[in-house]
């Protein structure tokens, strides 16, 4: 339970610290933070349901672009300054390190299998993100439809 919640915590911080150097200022920045804690909270709980670590990835960046999606919409600001903070601790640095480190020592087969699972977990990542917003997408577009015929409704 501790190493769940230094996770937490870290993911928190490190999100917090990139929202810094990306100049983002006030009640901002702690969304940011909050984001990042949500990312990874729920790939952390998408562990306990999902043994694929690409889909607890997946599912993880689904839920930061939700969080990202409204809080763009409350705070009037562009949904990425949400997503490229609150996704800091989704990415697979330590993936991406095994990955290197193969290529360097020249084990050809361990690098292209690492790099595989790496590339696979970006890949999640991104669709993960890409889900949430094609879905938002649909649904904001359909409300505008249904508000514009209801509009047209009552003129005639």
């Amino acid at each position: 339970m501790q190493r769940i919640i230094i996770q937490l915590i870290t993911a928190f911080t490190s999100s917090l610290g990139f929202a810094i150097i990306f100049n983002v200022k006030g009640r901002r920045l702690w969304l940011d933070g909050i984001g990042g804690f949500i990312a990874w909270g729920v790939q952390l709980l998408a562990t306990l349901v999902f043994t694929n670590e690409a889909m607890c990835f997946l599912v993880g960046s689904a839920a930061l672009t939700a969080y990202a999606e409204i809080m763009a919409r409350v705070q009037k600001c562009p949904t990425t300054l949400f997503i490229v903070a609150g996704s800091i601790p989704l990415i697979p640095g330590g993936a991406l390190y095994r990955t290197m480190s193969y290529a360097i020592n020249k084990d050809w087969q361990a690098f292209f299998n690492q790099g595989l699972e790496t590339l696979l977990l970006a890949v999640a990542i991104s669709a993960g993100i890409l889900i949430v917003m094609v879905f938002d997408q649909m649904i904001h577009s359909i409300w505008l439809l249904r508000k514009k015929r209801l509009r047209n409704s009552c003129e005639h």
